[in-house]
This record gives structure tokens, C-alpha cells and sequence, in this order.
């Protein structure tokens, strides 16, 4: 089983000037330890649901193209981007350049976007959901032409190309992974049977995921796709390892390894520099979660 690592608050001592000094050694200390994916929030506000609006966000890629640069292993992705806050065409270059620059690790995370302050303090047009859906799915298409040998044209309901050039190509093969996050069952996860290679799904229980998971197997029948061939993640919001209890995490992680989960990703406390709980809580678990095989 792998462990990812989502940094979501840059509210660390030391103020802005600690923020990439501690951004940085968080990244080298994870990519040293064998964590499997580095990954921060696609947003340009803090989300106030977990912290002050007004508290320090860092642009994504921005962060990832850093990120980048003071790691050699590490996957690099968002958790994810909104698909209303950059044009399809611009967003495929975005990602293929942070793969090409990074050496082949970047994925792209992907979702409807929800964070409706951001939109519209920033005036960032959002749509309904119905709409953000539609263009989600256009933009996943478009990605994946962009990916490909066709450089020919697209046209959607909502987006027009004449041409989807992509020079140079991510270095990625066959092409760039495509993560879609969220657990909706009608919509989000049939898109992941569709378009993905992964998805991202909360874990507020072992049984809930078993269902989400049921609910994607079905869709994959459906589809016709294998779903063996999707990588299973989750988004962990327990707080054994804050607590400094790497058994009791680790037996969590048995459990959901044993109904086909491959990855869990784990987000750094409020309060604490992300490079000190890298260290402290994630670096004596990574080859231990290594050790533990998926049921499925």
C-alpha cells in the first residue's frame, strides 16, 4: 500500500518568508523516506470550512513546478484541480509541463470544483452543478486528446478548439494518470470508470469505501472497462498518526487494504509545520504500509 502526502495550510511559524523553506524540506524529506505522492489544494482561497478564508494559499501548479525541483521520486499532483479554473487547452499544457519538468510525475487530479467565495471574489465564472459537470467531463475529453495523436479539433458544448496541439508531450506513458476525486456515485465515480485511472475518495468508514467501490465496479461492468486497471485512493481524516500511533493506523490501513484500496493519503495537522510531521509521523510508516498487500 502506498502513502501519499496532501499539504492543505501554509500557516507555519515564521510567517510567508517560512513558507517554501519548510515547503521544501517537507518535499525532500518525504521523497527521501519513499512516499509515493506529494499532493496541495487547487484553491485560491483557503477553505473556510477548515481555516480562515484569508489565511495563506499558494497557487498549484505554481507550488508542484517548486515542488518539482527539490524532489527526484515523488508524484506531483493537485487534490484536486476545479475544472472551472482554467481553460481545458491551458490545463493540459499546464500538467504536461510540470511532467515534462519534472521527469515523467505528474498527474493530473481532477473535480467539479464546489468553493463558490474563491469564484466569485476572484471573478472566476461558476456555473450550476449540473454545468460544472458537463464541463468536467468535456474537459477530461480535451485532456485526453491533448495526450494523444490527435491534434485535430474539438468541439463541445461548452468548449471549442480548433487545434489540440501538445508540444512536447508529457513524458508520462501512455499518457499522463488522470485522478478524479470525489465519491458521488451517479455522476463522479461513473467518470472515473470512463475517463481515469485513479480515483480519490473520503474515508470516513471502511464500510462506506467497500460501497463507493462496489458503486465503481458496477460502473466499470457498464462501461466495459477493467476496473482492476483503476488505482484506488483515499483521502485518510483520522488522526492516529498525529497522535504518534503508527500501529493503530497501519491495522486501519489492513482494513482498507484487504477491500481494494492501494493508497492513503494523509494530510499534516492545523498547527504543525508540514516538514516536522513528515518526519515525525509519516517517515516511520512508509515501508511498514509498503509490507501491507490489497485484497482485490
Amino acid at each position: 500500500m502506498q502513502l501519499g502526502v496532501h499539504v492543505v495550510r501554509f500557516t507555519w511559524p515564521g510567517g510567508t518568508e517560512a513558507i517554501a523553506p519548510v515547503l521544501g524540506r517537507a518535499a525532500r524529506i518525504a521523497d527521501d523516506a519513499g512516499v509515493a505522492r506529494l499532493s496541495v489544494m487547487d484553491h485560491y482561497f483557503q477553505m473556510e470550512a477548515m481555516f480562515p478564508a484569508d489565511e495563506p494559499m499558494l497557487e498549484g501548479y505554481t507550488t508542484l513546478g517548486f515542488l518539482a525541483a527539490h524532489t527526484s521520486r515523488l508524484r506531483l499532483g493537485l487534490l484536486v484541480t476545479g475544472a472551472t479554473y482554467r481553460h481545458p487547452g491551458l490545463l493540459a499544457k499546464i500538467v504536461t509541463t510540470l511532467d515534462v519538468l519534472s521527469g515523467g510525475r505528474a498527474e493530473l487530479g481532477i473535480g467539479t470544483a464546489w468553493y463558490d467565495r474563491e469564484h466569485y471574489g476572484l471573478g472566476v465564472p461558476f456555473p450550476p452543478i449540473a454545468e460544472r459537470f458537463e464541463r468536467l467531463e468535456e474537459t477530461l475529453r480535451i485532456c485526453r486528446q491533448m495526450w494523444s495523436d490527435d491534434n485535430g479539433p474539438f468541439e463541445g458544448r461548452h468548449y471549442q478548439l480548433a487545434e489540440t496541439l501538445c508540444v512536447p508531450a508529457p513524458i508520462s506513458r501512455p499518457r499522463l494518470p488522470i485522478l478524479i476525486g470525489g465519491s458521488g456515485e451517479k455522476k463522479t465515480l461513473r467518470l472515473v470508470a470512463t475517463y481515469a485511472d485513479a480515483c480519490n475518495l473520503f474515508a470516513p468508514s471502511v464500510d462506506e469505501v467497500a460501497h463507493k467501490l462496489d458503486v465503481l465496479k458496477a460502473h466499470c461492468d457498464r462501461a466495459g472497462r477493467d476496473y482492476a486497471e483503476i488505482t484506488k485512493t483515499i483521502l485518510y481524516r483520522g488522526d492516529a498518526l498525529t497522535r504518534g500511533e503508527p500501529s493503530a493506523f497501519l491495522a486501519e490501513m489492513e482494513q482498507y487494504a484487504r477491500i481494494g484500496v492501494d493508497a492513503v493519503i494523509v494530510t499534516p495537522p492545523g498547527g504543525e509545520p508540514a516538514d516536522a510531521w513528515i518526519e515525525r509521523a509519516c517517515v516511520p510508516v512508509v515501508k511498514d504500509l509498503a509490507d501491507i498487500g490489497t485484497g482485490s
